[in-house]
């Protein structure tokens, strides 16, 4: 364990001055090797290949192609579409325009993958609704953030399918094991929003006709086939991840090009460099930390935490509720996919030598992670929230705060009861 310090506390110290996340890893994965080639060990030289045998991996391909599909949904109508048909739906629901968020947050989930698409795209539409109706400001803006914390949890999920590569747990399972914690978050915030709704006014719309209902459902059905297709062609063996995110693309072209022909090749154009500016940064962090994972096992790190957790005896319980917190803690300061990098390979083999099936670990830990996104000082989501609102960082915040009450009672459950999550992959 002579070496956990570098790795550990090396991490902290070159994050703490406020370097890049691949920077300080890389700092400390350097440092660690010049620990060991100065006793014979590792030569500092073997970073450069580790790090680009990390990327040589058809896997991750799936990564940035999945960006690309929610960036090409979201610049077209169809979040628009989604939206339209959520508020037919719940609109007429005491707590209003509050349920038609969630429920819209909900299904555009299974498109996006990352909570800040669902806040970026969709979010920006649901306050611009909420405030033409004459919603309290703080309101709309604590529940659209706190919508957007389902966009990592069902699937298609970028954090679940980093997971699954890293850990060698089956992306398709992953995937599966979302949707009822997913489900039962949404139910939750819906269920704050009507408590919510007896204090502040928050008006509903006129019970829907059929003829509404058939025809937004109409117009929203190709966007909502997108999980379908994904999930469905992984779960049945047609395509792989990888591929699914290539058919998702090809889609979500077909479906703005062609179909909607409201995305133009001008745009198409901007959709792709944006997407691979932002996979570039996902990618640059994934190569570095794909090499401070194989470094750890290499120095048996996981092995010797493994051991110490063992010799503890502590209850699974207790572990994870221990853990629980940490994770929380850690997603005040990294990304959820950063997070997912560093700790997989540290932590995979420690609580899966104390008990711990790896699925559920990887669903629970993508799950209490992804608080992070709504919380201070990093949290992505609100800063996107702040220019989209018009309100000060700090009045954000606050904003949230009280929906993280039934975001940690989610966490709390699938703590308690494992098979929320492992219900669905045990049945298929």
């Amino acid at each position: 364990m002579d070496i956990f310090l570098p790795f550990v506390g090396g991490l902290i110290f070159f994050m703490a001055l406020g370097l890049p996340v691949f920077i300080a890893l890389g700092s400390t994965c350097l440092l660690a090797l010049a620990m060991t080639s100065s006793s014979g060990g590792l030569p500092v030289e073997l970073m450069s290949l580790k790090i680009t045998q990390t990327l040589n991996s058809f896997p991750l391909l799936a990564i940035p192609l999945f960006i690309l599909a929610a960036n090409l949904l979201n610049r077209g109508s169809a979040t628009t579409r989604i939206f339209d048909f959520a508020n037919v739906l719940v609109g007429f629901v005491r707590g209003g325009l509050g349920h038609v968020n969630v429920v819209a947050s909900m299904i555009f989930a299974g498109m996006s993958g990352t909570a800040s698409a669902d806040a970026a795209g969709l979010g920006a539409l649901e306050i611009r609704a909420m405030r033409e109706k004459g919603y309290d400001l703080k309101y709309s803006t604590g529940i659209t953030a706190a919508s957007s914390v389902i966009g990592p949890i069902i699937p298609p999920s970028v954090a679940m399918l980093v997971y699954g590569w890293q850990a060698d747990v089956s992306v398709g399972d992953l995937f599966l094991a979302g949707f009822a914690p997913g489900i039962l978050m949404a139910a939750l915030l819906m269920a704050t929003t009507i408590i919510i709704s007896y204090r502040i006014d928050m008006p509903t719309r006129s019970l829907p006709t059929p003829r509404e209902v058939v025809e937004t459902g109409h117009r929203a059905v190709l966007p909502m086939l997108t999980p379908l297709i994904i999930v469905g062609g992984i779960w049945s063996g047609v395509f792989s991840p990888t591929e699914a995110g290539a058919v998702a693309c090809a889609y979500a072209i077909a479906l703005g090009v062609l179909v909607y022909r409201d995305v133009k090749l001008k745009e198409l154009f901007q959709v792709f460099v944006k997407s691979m500016e932002f996979s570039a940064v996902i990618l640059l962090i994934i190569a570095i930390s794909g090499f401070y994972g194989w470094l750890l096992v290499r120095l048996q790190v996981p092995q010797s935490l493994a051991a110490g957790l063992i010799e503890m005896n502590l209850n699974t319980t207790v572990l994870l509720l221990i853990l629980m917190v940490f994770f929380i803690l850690v997603g005040c300061f990294m990304s959820v996919i950063e997070s997912v990098l560093i700790l997989t390979p540290i932590l995979v083999p420690a609580v899966a030598a104390s008990g711990v099936d790896p699925l559920f670990f990887g669903v629970f830990m993508v799950i209490t992670l992804s608080v992070g996104v709504i919380t201070p000082p990093f949290g992505t989501v609100l800063y996107i929230l702040v220019p989209i609102t018009g309100m000060r960082f700090e009045q954000v915040v606050m904003a949230v705060l009280p929906f993280l009450i039934p975001i940690l009672m989610t966490i709390l459950l699938v703590l308690f009861f494992p098979q929320i999550v492992l219900i669905l992959p045990s049945l298929f």
